[in-house]
């Protein structure tokens, strides 16, 4: 196994609920997935919004099995899943990965939330799932980084439900708790950088208030053995065929040589209630 958690990570990931791991792409590899996610086609013409209560957008586009592109092959690898596999505890594989775009100045907010809050609707009864948001751009507190509550994957599942604008929220009588008894910690990450963490980690993040763009790449893993007993937009156990670490440059290669999408078919476009307790997205 090729995680690239330290012992203190691995420990700090029991406790914390999450470790941010710098350049875990190089510069290099992530200007490749985000020449690859800007230039592809169908992505593109997968993109749909989510609005906060205030109106603002976040331009999002959801895929369910990571395809052979540049940043499919970036979800596979060994740095990425096995990594993942050692934070949950055995086999996983890929739930969905997903695009979130916030444009400079009009990038909307993220509400309060838990990722197992919305997957549990979709039938995964145990939250052995977790993600791995990867910085395609400079994420910082003016455009909208991610906001985590250390520890809170501790208190477990809370209930969700409707909230101004089109997004599910967590019971916020809950979120006030936690903040007033855990730590809150903006997690400022530069291109290449990656956070992993737990499904029931309450996170948010604001609106986009700068002129600079904070555009994220999200896989999403669930464990091997927590296969969903109902069915849902987002995919049964697959089994996931690993890559090695070199094959995200090497699909770069083919990707400015020739182009290429192995995004087609793979997408799905969640517009209704039942879809949207399970699409996230801070």
């Amino acid at each position: 196994m090729a995680s690239v958690f330290s012992a203190e990570q691995a420990a700090a990931f029991a406790i914390d609920g999450y470790v941010i791991v710098r350049q875990l792409f190089d510069q290099e590899e992530i200007a490749l997935m985000a020449a690859a996610i800007e230039q592809d086609p169908d992505l593109q013409k997968s993109l749909y919004d989510r609005k906060d209560a205030q109106g603002k957008a976040t331009r999002m586009a959801t895929w369910n099995h990571p395809g052979d592109s540049v940043y499919g092959l970036a979800a596979r690898s060994h740095r990425v899943v096995d990594t993942v596999e050692q934070m949950l505890g055995g086999e996983v594989y890929h739930y969905h990965s997903k695009l979130t775009a916030k444009e400079p100045l009009e990038g909307g907010a993220w509400e309060w939330h838990q990722d197992y809050g919305y997957w549990y609707h979709n039938g995964c009864l145990l939250p052995h799932m977790a993600s791995v948001m990867v910085a395609l751009d400079h994420a910082t507190p003016e455009n909208g980084c991610l906001q985590v509550i250390r520890g809170s994957h501790l208190v477990g599942r809370v209930e969700h439900g409707i909230i101004p604008g089109e997004q599910v929220g967590a019971d916020p009588k809950r979120v006030e708790q936690m903040l007033q008894q855990m730590p809150l910690d903006y997690v400022e990450m530069a291109p290449g950088d990656a956070l992993f963490f737990h499904a029931n980690v309450m996170h948010r993040s604001d609106q986009n208030r700068s002129p600079n763009r904070r555009w994220t790449v999200i896989f999403c893993y669930n464990a091997a053995r927590n296969n969903p007993f109902i069915e849902h937009h987002h995919p049964f156990y697959t089994p996931l065929h690993k890559v090695s670490d070199e094959a995200v440059k090497q699909a770069g290669l083919k990707f400015s040589n020739a182009g290429q999408s192995a995004f087609r078919k793979t997408f799905s476009n969640p517009p209704g209630l039942t879809q949207k307790l399970g699409t996230d997205r801070a």
